[in-house]
């Protein structure tokens, strides 16, 4: 009996210790996916999220330079990180360093075609196909000058396939300040080839 009482006595202890001890949060561990990869890199790589074009987030990048105070175009000059020359690709290459995926790192040369007229936060090269491929810079940490168009550039960073909205596809319009008619025709997502670009060269 003198056991039972023992035994009672420790598992009331016991049960108050439990009842009163304060607890702490318990935090869920969240899982952690895989790194997407790509060229046999874990990159960041473009995704539809990352390359949505929106103009909020245009206009948040308030340490960004505007375009007005980028001197012209000058040879020589480099946006963004440093940019050479060497190991460059012509435009007509693009296809066999993609291949079949749909993305690849890649250093291209070409003539600037058009330049975002509203801040030089894109431009576009043309491709081989006589398609216009748009270059937009990594995280708006640079802009470009409004005139680059008709020089040669190096460009270096990724190439990718992305479906561009129709808003999208307008805000690109409406920077180039092509008219709204032409802005009003687009209806439908256009699947293109595009550039997300850490640098930039003025070659010539």
């Amino acid at each position: 009996m003198k056991y039972l009482l023992s035994f009672a006595g420790v598992l009331v202890a016991i049960l108050l210790l439990i009842r009163f001890m304060p607890t702490a949060p318990i935090n869920p561990v969240l899982p952690i996916g895989p790194q997407k990869e790509v060229n046999g890199h874990n990159s960041e790589i473009p995704t539809a999220a990352d390359t949505e074009m929106k103009e909020e987030e245009e206009a948040g990048e308030a340490n960004v330079k505007s375009s007005s105070s980028i001197a012209p175009a000058t040879p020589g000059q480099t946006y963004g990180t440093a940019v050479t020359p060497a190991g460059a690709v012509p435009m007509s290459a693009l296809n066999a360093a993609l291949g079949t995926r749909d993305s690849a790192q890649v250093k291209l040369v070409a003539k600037a075609s058009a330049v975002c007229q509203a801040k030089g936060c894109w431009m576009t090269l043309p491709t081989a196909d006589g398609q216009q491929m748009r270059v937009r810079f990594r995280d708006y940490a640079f802009f470009v000058p409004k005139d680059l168009s008709g020089h040669d550039v190096v460009v270096s960073g990724w190439a990718y396939r992305e479906t561009v909205s129709v808003a999208d596809q307008q805000h690109y319009l409406r920077d180039a300040g092509k008219p709204e008619n032409e802005i009003a025709a687009i209806t439908q997502p256009k699947q293109e080839l595009n550039f997300l670009a850490d640098g930039v060269l003025v070659q010539k």
